[in-house]
């Protein structure tokens, strides 16, 4: 018996994936839905993220990402097109290749192989930690409390008279701490190079100067606070300098998802994220991009959420073209 060609995929379990899968099922396409394993979710932005405080109807939460995906796939679990839903729970793909026929094959985490005519990736991206001492965990327990935060749509305005510290040592760094303290006057802004180089324009250094921001280019050896009771005090650096801090922002750039995508030589820009046209559709006939991982887009929810809208109705109107083309020939 040859195994079943499921009209689309969906790879990625975050703000764009859910909403991908939302539209497919609710376009009534048969959608095989893989979110990802235990490990790719705590590797995701919307691990780290607590209150969503931009996007209508996301106040309530706890978890602003996690719990309202969480609640509409329920949703699509009792819904009249329930049965056009395939929810691999805690399960991810990671070998997609593309038969000379057109069809993608999917091997999952289990090694089982799923066919589908077109796939969605919303594998995203992940922000750059700063490493103090050589790892990483000593910011985690501050990111996951708002008290180290990332973008300025979602986050900028915690900062509002916070004595405030950018992460970072490039022209992208210096843009976040001057745009922040332009629209909330931070009573003070520091950028903490953290021992890297500096490598400053002399457009953001003079702003940077003229705003009374403190370039600061030691490493950090200790981060002073108590996440627990979501209070940051500040940093300790190699030379036993000391700045207060209640906030900080990390701008260090992302770590690009973009495996899958690479498997099957799907164009990418120079950062790692997936060139696609404005439906979403990539150099690789079939294969979509929506959310973080796709190229030339705001890495905002509703960005994710409009971009899987795109790709889910494009590959709707394909399959009803097919559909039709094929009916009028009989």
């Amino acid at each position: 018996m040859d195994q079943k060609i499921f009209p689309v995929a969906v790879i990625g379990g975050g703000s764009a994936g859910t909403m991908a899968v939302m539209r497919t099922v609710l376009n009534n396409d048969e959608t095989l839905f893989f979110p990802g394993t235990a490990k790719d979710k705590k590797r995701s932005r919307a691990f780290w993220v607590s209150k969503v405080e931009n996007v209508p109807g996301h106040l309530r939460f706890t978890k602003g990402i996690e719990q309202p995906n969480r609640e509409n796939l329920d949703w699509l679990t009792e819904c009249d097109l329930k049965d056009k839903f395939h929810w691999y729970r805690n399960i991810g793909i990671t070998k997609i290749e593309k038969r000379d026929d057109g069809i993608f094959v999917l091997t999952d985490t289990n090694t089982f192989q799923h066919l589908a005519r077109h796939v969605i990736l919303c594998t995203g991206a992940m922000d750059i930690q700063p490493e103090i001492n050589g790892t990483i965990q000593d910011i985690l327990p501050y990111a996951n409390v708002q008290l180290a935060d990332y973008c300025l749509r979602c986050d900028g305005h915690h900062v509002l008279g916070k004595k405030t510290a950018l992460i970072g040592h490039d022209d992208g760094a210096a843009w976040v701490a001057i745009m922040l303290y332009e629209r909330y006057q931070t009573p003070e802004m520091k950028v903490l190079c953290n021992g890297e180089k500096a490598q400053f324009s002399e457009e953001t250094l003079k702003l940077m100067t003229k705003y009374k921001i403190e370039i600061v280019p030691q490493a950090i050896v200790k981060v002073k606070g108590n996440a627990r009771e979501k209070r940051l005090e500040g940093f300790v650096f190699d030379n036993n300098l000391e700045t207060e801090t209640e906030i900080c922002f990390i701008s260090l750039g992302m770590i690009v998802y973009n495996q899958l995508a690479l498997m099957l030589k799907a164009d990418v820009d120079k950062r790692g994220f997936v060139v696609t046209n404005n439906k979403g559709e990539t150099s690789v006939p079939g294969l979509y991009v929506a959310g973080d991982l796709r190229a030339g887009i705001k890495k905002q929810i509703y960005t994710a959420w409009d971009s899987a809208v795109d790709s889910a109705d494009d590959i709707n109107y394909k399959l009803r073209t097919l559909k039709r083309n094929s009916s009028l020939a009989k």
